[in-house]
């Protein structure tokens, strides 16, 4: 889910106070608090809910989990981030102005203005760049990037691309990169709008591919956002189509081939593409399998809402008339907003939607 930004002036007595919230609310079983457990302390990522609201939870815990949720790795790093920032801690500035190695800013300097001969020179003088990373912080992704992840342009940073990105990116890997930095810039690139907007996308994908990128980091990563050129081009490219690929494609007679041999986790991450998308027969044959429409979405699949919040807030009517009628819950409310599915409804101005889940709440009511 998107981290919970701070405010201008963040107060460290007002986070310690969201900690003891936290242990509160884990003592009351709350299921929007088990998820965000989950996400935010990495000894319950991969944890079911009983598993959690089971075990005993210290304050140090709940600190963690919500500097996590702040983007923080740590409580340490969000206090001094609160009491002593430094220009990395000025979340309002864009990327590259928070970057505070010099050599390593430069270098993102020449790639952004596409100066290749520059960039050229400057790798040369500073080999080691290509393996270097910098650390970002108050965000959920792009928090340690290589250089060429920067030639993605994700997060937006500028809004555009030079021309000759390609190029760019070509002179940063006949410096040398790491296998992991290719295979994160692909997920980048393939999941990022600007790349697309600017009609780059597939010659990076294919240039990264050229050089030994792996189809199968990006292609779910694409189809969650909803990248479906990039995700033919990775499927060219050799990725296996699974559940929620299939999924997002719209592809019902794959999915239908690819669900018995499915595990709970990518019939978790189907569920949350149906409802992102509108998959109606895909979506039904999930919940005959047995798949609960009452989980948070998966950690990268919006999981800070359930499938109705999904289907509400599209405007999928026929999608939420499924779910209710297979026990979707018409009173959870997603953790960013505290909103039932019916507020997603009206705040999205799909009227005749808010109509049916208020109905049904009072239906359900008076059957209780």
């Amino acid at each position: 889910m998107p981290v919970r930004r701070l405010p201008a002036n963040p107060n460290l007595e007002h986070l310690k106070y969201q900690a003891k919230d936290l242990l509160r609310e884990h003592g009351r079983r709350e299921l929007g608090t088990a998820q965000r457990i989950r996400e935010f302390h990495p000894r319950f990522s991969e944890a079911a809910d009983a598993e959690i609201f089971d075990a005993q939870l210290s304050l140090s815990d709940a600190q963690l989990a919500i500097a996590r949720e702040s983007g923080f790795p740590s409580w340490t790093r969000l206090k001094r981030h609160i009491e002593k920032p430094g220009v990395a801690d000025r979340l309002n500035l864009p990327h590259q102005e928070r970057i505070e190695d010099s050599t390593f800013r430069r270098a993102v300097e020449l790639l952004d203005a596409g100066e290749v001969t520059g960039l050229r020179e400057h790798l040369k003088q500073h080999p080691k760049l290509t393996r270097q990373r910098v650390e970002f912080e108050g965000g959920n992704y792009f928090r340690n990037p290589s250089l060429l992840e920067f030639v993605a342009e994700n997060p937006v940073r500028h809004g555009k691309l030079p021309r000759n990105i390609v190029e760019v990116a070509r002179t940063i890997l006949d410096a040398g990169v790491e296998r992991v930095a290719l295979n994160e810039t692909l997920v980048l690139v393939a999941t990022g709008s600007v790349a697309r907007e600017c009609g780059l996308q597939i010659l990076l994908i294919e240039l990264l591919c050229d050089q030994g990128a792996e189809p199968d980091w990006a292609v779910e990563a694409a189809a969650v956002h909803g990248e479906v050129v990039a995700m033919k081009r990775l499927i060219g490219r050799g990725a296996r189509v699974n559940l929620p690929v299939a999924t997002t494609l719209g592809d019902a007679d794959r999915f239908r081939r690819l669900l018995p041999q499915a595990d709970r986790g990518e019939r978790h991450r189907a569920m949350a593409a149906a409802a992102q998308f509108g998959r109606v027969e895909i979506a039904r044959l999930l919940l005959e399998a047995g798949e609960d429409p009452n989980r948070y979405n998966p950690v990268g699949g919006h999981s800070h809402t359930t499938p109705l919040h999904q289907a509400a807030g599209f405007g999928y009517g026929e999608l939420v008339h499924l779910l209710v009628e297979h026990g979707a819950r018409l009173d959870m409310k997603d953790l960013l907003w505290r909103v039932t599915p019916a507020g997603w409804a009206k705040q999205a101005g799909y009227t005749k939607i808010e109509d049916y889940l208020r109905a049904r709440e009072v239906t359900r009511e008076a059957e209780e």
